[in-house]
């Protein structure tokens, strides 16, 4: 996934709720300097909690706003590794948006 930060033309955004569910994952020394590091490298946006049925497919509670804020934000991609709740969306287009695992992504920049 760091390979993302470097990538020429690519402006990588995300919510604040994306950020603070990393944050509550992290269990290791020194994980919490390098997410700090990587999102000082990001454009961060503010989360927002979607009205029920407003989305273009049924995602769970902690899922939806991760969709809703890609929506928001006009972005082209969401990647995510969530496979579990995204799995059914991914290689598919979503409210605008291409969902794909980040390394399928790199695969198709490269393409």
């Amino acid at each position: 996934m760091r390979r993302l930060w470097s990538l020429p033309g690519v402006v990588l955004v995300t919510p604040t709720y994306a950020i603070d569910e990393a944050r509550r994952n992290l269990v290791r020394p020194g994980q919490s300097a390098r997410l700090h590091a990587l999102t000082q490298r990001l454009v961060v946006v503010e989360s927002v909690m979607p009205e029920p049925g407003s989305l273009p497919v049924c995602l769970p509670d902690k899922d939806a706003p991760v969709l809703a804020d890609a929506i928001l934000s006009s972005a082209t991609h969401l990647l995510t590794g969530d496979k579990q709740h995204f799995g059914p969306y991914l290689r598919s287009i979503v409210g605008g948006l291409l969902v794909l695992t980040p390394s399928a992504y790199l695969v198709e920049r490269a393409a």
